[in-house]
């Protein structure tokens, strides 16, 4: 039994922190002494990997989230902002609501899984007029700037005033698999799409893949990253490599070779920064993120304990882990353990994890993949990657939901429709009769 009422607060609900809580449900279960809260500023559960295929109308948008609550019977949930934590008291600060009023909550055990955020690296235009790649609001509003630029250009009026060329143009900064699979998918709907607008051409379409390095897919085999060069670009993808981007101005992309690449949409999915709240905390840190031990506890503050993207976890051999949802989520649970093991009084295990392998998915049927050191290309990687994930996605009920998309997918054409989210017009008449 547990030693002492006691209270685990999970900040954020990324891979790291819903892990963490799943497993924790099941390990106190029993302790009618222990609150479990987990508080975000969502009331879902995202499966960021197939963010791309949201984007490029493969799934619906609502088939890669899952509601938290749903997911979570046994641990409570708070919809709100972390504002501050302050270590001394052992208080979270959040504000939620539609006034943003504060609470401060206590706690006995904490958990910080915020993950990070997009770092722009102060580039001029570039945080006004980028569009990025790492939340549902994300892919949706890359989604709907594809059709709205894509409607755009069909006009006479693009043609007249010469926006054809960058409204049809797309720019994705990053060739890391974040870049590669937005590209990829984006190319494909595109594309297809052009049959419905009868006065583009696919030659007008131009899709440019940014990237600092000499090959895309740094992560994976070189052989790997040059297979899916190869495969984009006989898909008409043009790629900029030893390139940086400088600027976005209403012109158009300024690039690091000289050149300017005249487009009304860049995608930014070339750098991250650990989450700002991390630099308002006390506790050692290794590039901006929280240093831990190997049980996952910060380092000199007991109770306190990091996962995921915000925390500098060091291996075996000193380097850290990778910032990658299959470590997130197996720390998630390793966490859940030593938490569980802490409230007890007891000593917890240290996490070690080796990664299993990476996939990528390069367009329609296309894909690379490394698994336990073997590589694979071609079809069979594009199945193991759907196989794969679709196993990971929580619930079966969203696992059906996804199977029937693409299954439809093989059989329809893509779906051009925007979301609209602004309210839709009306108008207010002064009536003596009144309402009837």
């Amino acid at each position: 039994m547990v030693t002492k009422t006691g209270r685990v607060l999970i900040l954020g609900s990324g891979f790291g922190g819903l892990y963490a809580a799943l497993r924790l449900q099941k390990l106190l279960r029993r302790e009618r002494d222990v609150e479990v809260l987990l508080i975000n500023r969502e009331n879902f559960f995202s499966f960021t990997p197939m963010l791309h295929e949201v984007a490029a109308s493969d799934l619906d948008l609502t088939h890669i989230v899952n509601p938290v609550r749903k997911l979570l019977s046994r641990v409570k949930f708070f919809l709100g902002d972390v504002e501050a934590v302050d270590l001394t008291r052992q208080t979270v600060t959040v504000s939620h609501g539609s006034d943003h009023h504060r609470h401060d909550l206590d706690y006995d055990q904490l958990v910080i899984a915020l993950g990070c955020t997009t770092n722009f690296y102060g580039l001029p235009g570039l945080e006004e007029s980028a569009l990025t790649m790492k939340s549902l609001g994300d892919a949706i509003a890359l989604r709907n700037r594809l059709i709205q630029n894509l409607e755009e250009a069909d006009t006479e009026c693009a043609a007249k005033a010469g926006l054809r060329e960058s409204l049809t143009t797309f720019v994705v900064a990053g060739g890391g698999f974040a870049g590669v699979e937005t590209l990829a998918s984006i190319n494909d709907f595109a594309r297809e799409a052009l049959r419905f607008y009868p006065h583009l051409r696919p030659q007008d379409l131009r899709m440019v893949l940014v990237h600092s390095g000499q090959t895309i897919l740094p992560e994976l085999d070189p052989k790997l990253g040059r297979y899916a060069a190869r495969k984009l670009e006989m898909r008409g993808v043009e790629l900029r490599l030893g390139t940086r981007v400088l600027g976005v101005s209403k012109e158009g992309v300024a690039l690091s070779d000289g050149t300017h690449v005249p487009t009304q949409c860049l995608v930014w999915t070339a750098g991250t920064s650990p989450h700002p709240l991390l630099e308002t905390l006390g506790c050692p840190k290794q590039a901006g993120r929280l240093l831990t031990d190997d049980h996952l506890q910060v380092v000199g503050h007991p109770g306190v304990w990091a996962i995921g993207d915000c925390a500098f976890i060091p291996g075996p051999d000193g380097k850290p882990y990778p910032p990658t949802a299959q470590h997130a989520l197996r720390q998630g649970r390793v966490l859940a353990e030593n938490v569980a093991a802490a409230l007890r009084g007891k000593a917890g295990r240290a996490f070690a994890f080796n990664t299993i392998g990476q996939l990528a998915s390069i367009g329609r049927r296309a894909g690379v993949a490394q698994i336990f050191g073997l590589r694979f290309s071609g079809f069979l990687a594009w199945w193991m990657w759907r196989t794969i994930y679709l196993s990971k996605l929580p619930r079966t009920e969203k696992k059906l939901r996804v199977m029937i998309d693409w299954t439809l997918d093989l059989l329809f054409s893509k779906d051009i429709v925007q979301y609209i989210t602004v309210k839709s017009p009306s108008i207010s008449h002064r009536d003596n009769a009144g309402p009837s």
